[in-house]
Order: C-alpha cells, then sequence, then structure tokens
C-alpha cells in the first residue's frame, strides 16, 4: 500500500448524501409552512417525481419519514437530520459571507454540508458567534452550542 503521509482521502456514499439532501428538502418545505408535496420536492431537487416516490418509500422504510396517501412529514429522526443539514448549510453561508466575504457558492456548500460533524458544526457556530440567520435571512437551526 502506498503510504501518502497524512493524507486520506474518502469516496463519499452517495446513498447518505442523497437520503439527507430529500429530509433537508422536506425540511425546508416545511419550514416555509407549505404542503409537502411530491411535485415540490422533485421541483426542490431536480428530479422526477417517480424518483421522490421512490425515496419517500425508502424513507418510510427508515423510519426517517411518513409517508401515506395523506402526504409526507418527518419523522423525529427525519426531522433531526433536515434540522441539522439546514444548520450546517446555514452556517456555511454565514462563513462565506460574513467572514471570508466571498460569494456563496451554493454548489460548494451542498457539498461540504454532508461531511461536517457535530464537533466541527459547533465549533464553526461558536466561531462566529452563533448566528440567528443565514445571509438569506432564514433562522439557523441552534445547536447545543447556543445557549442563549
Amino acid at each position: 500500500m502506498d503510504n501518502f503521509g497524512d493524507e486520506v482521502l474518502f469516496v463519499g456514499t452517495a446513498e447518505a448524501e442523497h437520503v439527507e439532501m430529500y429530509l433537508k428538502a422536506i425540511w425546508h418545505i416545511k419550514e416555509k409552512n407549505e404542503p409537502v408535496k411530491i411535485s415540490t420536492i422533485a421541483k426542490m431537487l431536480n428530479v422526477r417525481q417517480p424518483s421522490v416516490v421512490q425515496m419517500l418509500k425508502k424513507l418510510n422504510e427508515q423510519n426517517l419519514v411518513n409517508y401515506s396517501k395523506a402526504g409526507v412529514s418527518l419523522t423525529e429522526a427525519g426531522e433531526k437530520v433536515g434540522a441539522s443539514m439546514m444548520r450546517n448549510s446555514r452556517l456555511l453561508e454565514v462563513l462565506m459571507d460574513s467572514a471570508l466575504k466571498v460569494e456563496i457558492d451554493e454548489e460548494m456548500v451542498c457539498g461540504i454540508e454532508h461531511h461536517m460533524n457535530r464537533q466541527f458544526t459547533d465549533a464553526l457556530c461558536t466561531m462566529l458567534q452563533h448566528p440567528r440567520k443565514c445571509p438569506h435571512g432564514h433562522a439557523i437551526p441552534r445547536g447545543t452550542c447556543c445557549t442563549n
């Protein structure tokens, strides 16, 4: 095996990131007080409606959403993942906009947000002085580091 020193490369699990994006999309739609519809999820994620239905069935089996003819809602576990993903992306937006003074790159945010653990997210939040809103004016879900 080649020795690359301290450098380790990771191949992200696309399936896990896919799940997180769906939960984040549902969380975001719910945040806007809109009904969570298959068509809305499809439009937001730029995927076809049958793909959404397929994923919702999977998420339902994993107890991350409640999916039935009545509609779609997040379970407690799904809510946690959705809020965590939204917290990650909005903190990254604050980092880019306020701290680094660079243009917010949503593609980069989307690439990074899946790889942030709680320790990193809380440290970032603390460094940014626990912002309550992202540059777009949306609320940032609070973390355990946000005591006030």
